[in-house]
């Protein structure tokens, strides 16, 4: 018998005006298109986790928690992980004039070995089509454009 892990994760749907904070790995280009998310510490309630994980992934400081969006369970064995993500989806706004684009990263994944990760950041425009996401990183964008009032 297969044990399955359940993974915690906190999504932060990042926002300035109408437009998305998105990121590429410029080391590692298969893992796509994504928003940032970490996993949740042990003990940790998911809103403490969502600004937590925002501010190390984007560096940003200026972040604020406007609203959860909602709760999605994604199951990971068709991709041959014995994993179920259990993901909590939040609106954060960014305060200030972010930067266009920029490089930061991680230094102390959750998941993986102790190495500095490079993410390459950049807003899109949430009244246009947005470039595919990975992994279902796009599940409650339907949502974040209804609460934004744009159609």
């Amino acid at each position: 018998m297969t044990t399955i892990i359940v993974r915690r994760k906190a999504f932060a749907y990042i926002t300035s005006r109408t437009r998305l904070l998105l990121f590429t790995h410029p080391l590692h280009p298969e893992a796509g298109i994504q928003v940032p998310a970490g996993s949740m510490e042990p003990g940790e309630i998911p809103v403490d986790a969502v600004l937590r994980e925002a501010r190390e992934e984007t560096g940003l400081t200026t972040l604020r928690v406007d609203r959860w969006l909602g709760r999605h369970l994604l199951d990971r064995r068709p991709d041959g992980r014995d994993e179920v993500h259990d993901r909590w989806f939040f609106h954060l706004i960014c305060d200030g004039p972010p930067p266009a684009t920029w490089r930061h990263g991680e230094s102390t994944p959750s998941e993986g070995p102790d190495e500095f990760i490079p993410f390459d950041f950049f807003w899109a425009d949430l009244t246009a089509d947005l470039p595919p996401l990975i992994a279902d990183h796009d599940h409650f964008v339907p949502d974040l454009r209804a609460l934004l009032g744009i159609g």
